[in-house]
């Protein structure tokens, strides 16, 4: 995008969108003035403003195809509390929608017509304009995310972008300094935001982890939720276990989730139905041939717990009513297998607290011999400011706080693999393995499906490159769920597509013939990906590709609406060359000759795999390309 100079505020444009107006923003405070300098030269602009709460740089550069943007606070009141400071742009042109995406895990993506949303909506890290006219896209994202958080702001009269500074201290000179935005146009949508993630990858520090193997394995929580115990556990894991060896399963990981700790922060304390405790149960996961794993939520503390008790002063306080800050409330029957009717935040700025912490993983990795780690509720650390809450040391945004204890984390557990969960996505870069990028599946078609499967689409340009996406456990078994086995299957297709993490909960040695066969090829599917080359058209129906059709394409359409489809999609709008040839596993060889589009109606809640290739297909491919 190129920087101009409009009616004396600074504007971005691209080929077909445009960004005008832009105004200094200062806690949440819009100032409609003009600068009192600009500076204009080949490379960009730069403007300042005097505004009452100090001086104001905006500068906007360009580098090759790309708009390089920063802006500054410096020489304000010595009284001034920061909490944040941006950009407003006043006017959007030639803006079909805008993407608003979440900053964690269960903190959804979607695209949003700005124009109809009754309410400004509210999403971080980036942004995507989709144009009114043409092809393509325009993106805004931050290109580091180790300090702070950024916030973008949608709304009928513009867009707001905003760095929370949390009232750190101003660096030196007294100046607050923003990270770089990025602003370029790009021909495609998927490909933009696969783009941007390259560029927070080369800007992460440390960068980001790419596991040797693709993390794959076991979790208990699907099937035995907080029910677990070392008898029911070292039942599944000798199913697990003939069964991987039987069939040749490349499955790593054998984790344990939430229920082998009788409260929430107690986390070196065993339940008393894990009569030898954890190491000795780590090691016989270790003998059947699997990485040994174990679940903990770092940051969450319940009001029952022996830490709490102990320690109440380990816990984040809440600024309006000094005691401490509750970030979740069970009052009811539900008390998630534990007595807490409140959950609270550990507060990793206090000394003590961090350390303790520490030791804790430390134990868990060098005595109990933990190897895979589920992290989970790690947003619990990261969702208030100093506005809402109060920490025993000041002066750190939520990121660093955030950040200091993932570090520390990275250092305890070494090599040890890494999946966070309800996690921030962006911070999480060069730290965690993997990365939950969706909500939890569950044994009912969701009401929210089409929400969920979109918001996993619209994070599927991270994988791989930022981290390992993890869309969450696949559902094999047959029984004991509400979904048709239709939709089963086609949950789990849309998964295997996607690549990245992949696991389930299931009893492998209760599985049928055909539900092993379709978990095999998961598995197999796990080191690759696909394209979502549809993306931001507003069809509902989610088109996944993967390959090419030189050596083998497969092409997956998925239906999650409770109304039937019928499409027809040319070849080329999916990124393949016509004709080809296409194989429906479920109909067997085509009758017909190539093809230059594909033609078919799609029943609610499922999909439909093909295979498309330039020779007639007589068989069915055995995996995913």
């Amino acid at each position: 995008m190129r920087p101009l100079l409009e009616d004396h505020a600074l504007s971005l444009r691209s080929s077909r969108v445009a960004l005008r107006r832009c105004y200094p923003v200062v806690n949440g405070t819009t100032h409609r003035a003009e600068p009192t300098h600009v500076r204009k030269d080949a490379h960009g602009l730069s403007l300042e403003y005097a505004l009452p709460e100090g001086r104001f740089g905006l500068e906007a550069r360009v580098e090759g195809d790309r708009c390089r943007v920063s802006y500054r606070l410096e020489g304000s009141p010595a009284d001034l509390v920061l909490d944040s400071f941006g950009l407003h742009f006043a006017r959007l042109e030639g803006v079909r929608a805008a993407l608003r995406q979440g900053y964690h895990s269960w903190d959804g993506a979607e695209y949003v017509d700005l124009e109809a949303i009754p309410q400004p909506r509210t999403g971080y890290a980036l942004t995507q304009l989709l144009p009114r006219e043409g092809p393509g896209s325009a993106v805004l994202g931050f290109e580091r995310h180790d300090r702070f958080q950024h916030r973008f702001t949608l709304a009928p009269d513009g867009l707001t972008v905003e760095t929370l500074w949390d009232r750190k201290a101003p660096g030196p000179g007294g100046r607050c300094a923003s990270e770089t935005l990025l602003a370029f146009a790009h021909a495609g949508v998927e490909a933009a935001l696969r783009e941007w993630a390259r560029a927070v990858a080369q800007a992460a520090d440390p960068p980001p982890r790419r596991p040797p193997e693709p993390i794959t394995g076991w979790c208990s929580w699907y099937n035995l939720y907080g029910s677990i115990s070392e008898e029911n556990l070292l039942e599944h894991l000798r199913g697990v276990g003939e069964v991987a060896r039987r069939e040749g399963l490349p499955m790593r990981v054998f984790q344990i989730d939430d229920g082998f700790t009788p409260e929430m922060g107690d986390w070196l304390e065993v339940r008393p139905q894990f009569p030898r405790g954890m190491k000795p149960l780590l090691d016989d996961v270790r003998a059947a041939g699997f990485v040994p794993g174990l679940w903990i939520a770092p940051f969450v503390v319940g009001n029952r717990s022996r830490l709490y008790r102990l320690h109440p002063d380990w816990v984040v306080r809440d600024r309006q009513t000094g005691g401490p800050l509750v970030q979740m409330r069970f009052y009811g029957e539900f008390r998630w297998h534990k007595r807490s009717e409140e959950y609270y935040v550990l507060d990793a700025t206090h000394p003590e607290a961090l350390e303790h912490l520490r030791q804790v993983l430390r134990t868990w990795r060098r005595e109990w011999g933990c190897a895979y780690f589920k992290t989970d509720f790690m947003f619990f650390g990261m969702e208030h400011g100093p506005d809402r809450a109060l920490h025993h040391t000041p002066g750190l945004t939520r990121v660093e706080i955030w950040r200091t204890v993932a570090r520390m984390i990275r250092q305890e557990i070494g090599e040890a693999l890494w999946v966070g969960c309800g996690a921030p996505l962006w911070p999480s870069v060069g730290l965690v393995d993997g990365i939950r990028t969706g909500r939890d599946v569950g044994a009912e078609w969701p009401p929210d499906a089409r929400e969920r499967l979109h918001g996993l689409a619209l994070r599927n340009f991270g994988n791989h490159l930022l981290w390992e996406a993890d869309p969450d456990c696949v559902l094999l078994r047959e029984r004991f769920h509400h979904l048709s086995p239709l939709e089963q299957e086609s949950l789990t297709r849309f998964a295997a597509m996607m690549g990245g993490v992949m696991l389930t909960s299931d009893a492998l040695d209760e599985l049928s013939p055909a539900r092993l066969e379709l978990w095999r090829q998961c598995l197999e599917a796990a080191p690759g990906g696909c394209r979502f080359p549809l993306l931001g058209t507003g069809d509902p129906v989610l088109v996944q590709v993967r390959g090419n059709p030189a050596h083998g394409a497969a092409v997956f359409l998925f239906n999650p609406t409770d109304e039937p489809a019928p499409r027809r999609y040319p070849l080329a709008d999916l990124g393949l060359e016509p004709p080809l040839f296409a194989l429906d596993p479920a109909k067997g060889p085509p009758g017909q000759g190539p093809l230059e589009e594909l033609t078919l109606e799609l029943p609610p809640h499922q999909g439909t795999l093909l295979f498309l290739s330039r020779e007639r297909l007589e068989h069915v491919p055995e995996r995913l390309p």
